[in-house]
C-alpha cells in the first residue's frame, strides 16, 4: 500500500473519469433522418447525456475537493476509492438505457439507483478522506454535520426519485437531476466566507513578511 501514493490515486480517478465520458460520448447514436424533426426526436439521448455528464463533472469536482484534506492515501481511502469509481463506471450503462428506451420506468429506476450508489461510496469516501481532530472546534463540528445533513437529505431523495419513477419516470429524472445540483458547490455555504477571510488575512500576512 504505501506505493499507491496520493498523487497516484489522484491520477487514476481522472482517467477513470476520462473514460467515463469517452465511453458515454460514444454512445450517442446520430439521428434517424437528416432533419430538425428527427434531432428533436432525439431529445431523450440529449437529455440524458447532459444530466450524466453534470453528474461526472460534479463527482470530478467534489472528488478533487476531498482529495484536498487527505493527507496520504490509506488502505481504507484506496479501498473507499475504488468503490466510488465503481459506481460512477455504471453511469454510461444506466445513461444509455435511459436514452434508448425513451425513459421508461425501470431504466430510470435503475438510473437513480446508480446515483444512490454513487452517494454511498462518495460518503464513505470524504470519512476516508476528512481527517478526524483530535479536539474539533464549533466550526468544525458544524461543517461535519452540515456535510452530513446534505449527504442524509440527497440521497432520500435520490431513493425516492427511484420509487417515483415506478409511476412516473420524467418526473423522477427531473427530481434526480434537480438533486445533482445540489453538489455543485462542494465547500459548505455557511463557512466558505470565514474560510476566505481566513486565507486572504493570511496571504497579506505573508506579502508584509515577505
Amino acid at each position: 500500500m504505501e506505493s499507491i501514493t496520493k498523487g497516484r490515486l489522484a491520477s487514476f480517478s481522472d482517467g477513470v473519469f476520462a473514460v467515463i465520458i469517452t465511453i458515454m460520448v460514444l454512445q450517442l447514436r446520430l439521428p434517424a433522418q437528416p432533419s430538425f424533426h428527427a434531432l428533436a426526436d432525439a431529445w431523450p439521448t440529449a437529455v440524458s447525456y447532459a444530466v450524466s455528464y453534470v453528474l461526472i463533472v460534479i463527482m470530478w469536482i467534489n472528488h478533487h475537493f476531498l482529495w484536498g484534506f487527505a493527507e496520504h492515501s490509506t488502505p481504507r481511502l484506496i479501498l473507499w476509492n475504488f468503490v466510488h469509481m465503481f459506481a460512477a463506471s455504471l453511469v454510461p450503462f444506466a445513461t444509455a438505457w435511459v436514452a434508448d428506451t425513451r425513459m421508461e420506468s425501470v431504466p430510470v429506476f435503475v438510473y437513480a439507483a446508480t446515483i444512490v450508489m454513487v452517494n454511498v461510496a462518495y460518503h464513505g469516501f470524504a470519512h476516508a478522506a476528512l481527517p478526524v481532530p483530535q479536539a474539533p472546534t464549533g466550526r468544525q463540528r458544524l461543517v461535519r454535520r452540515t456535510a452530513l445533513l446534505r449527504s442524509t437529505l440527497t440521497l432520500a431523495l435520490f431513493i425516492g426519485a427511484m420509487l417515483l419513477s415506478l409511476k412516473l419516470p420524467r418526473v423522477a429524472f427531473l427530481l434526480v437531476t434537480c438533486v445533482l445540483l445540489t453538489y455543485v458547490r462542494p465547500e459548505v455555504p455557511m463557512v466558505r466566507p470565514a474560510t476566505r477571510r481566513k486565507v486572504s488575512a493570511g496571504a497579506r500576512r505573508g506579502a508584509v513578511t515577505s
